[in-house]
């Protein structure tokens, strides 16, 4: 299945922050990367006494089911020292299903599309770049 994952980091050297986090991606089991965007400075939603974060997308081709897919991306976040103490707060990093192929998914700890892909312009800029893998 093809997934469209959004990176987000704006602590600890964010750019080098996101290079790992693809490189863990990239080393999921039954996943592979097909395409990422380039990265885009953004100003903090929410708290704004936080430095700009970098984002990037990443497209993955994987065989993982959505939410075997979301719990290896909070692995990784967590291997990567992310501490979740504020909504929109300062992070090391953000890994965030946006798309999972065409599928709709609404449960307690995973919302496919992504709630915020309409809302920030952001994500709208950087999945226009990377273009559409998703069969219609």
């Amino acid at each position: 299945m093809i997934s469209y994952i959004a990176l987000g980091s704006n602590l600890n050297n964010p750019a080098c922050q996101l290079e790992v986090a693809r490189a863990h991606i990239a080393n999921i089991p039954g996943t592979s990367t097909i395409a990422a965007s380039s990265v885009l400075k953004t100003q903090p939603i929410g708290p704004q006494d936080q430095p700009d974060f970098l984002n990037q997308i990443v497209v993955v081709e994987t065989a993982l089911s959505p939410h075997a897919l979301l719990y290896a991306l909070q692995a990784i976040e967590n291997k990567m020292g992310r501490v979740r103490t504020l909504h929109w707060g300062p992070r090391v990093i953000d890994c965030d299903i946006l798309l999972y192929g065409d599928a709709v998914i609404e449960t307690a700890d995973l919302i496919v599309p992504h709630p915020e892909i309409k809302n920030r312009a952001f994500l709208q800029q950087l999945m226009q770049e990377v273009g559409n893998f998703i069969e219609a």
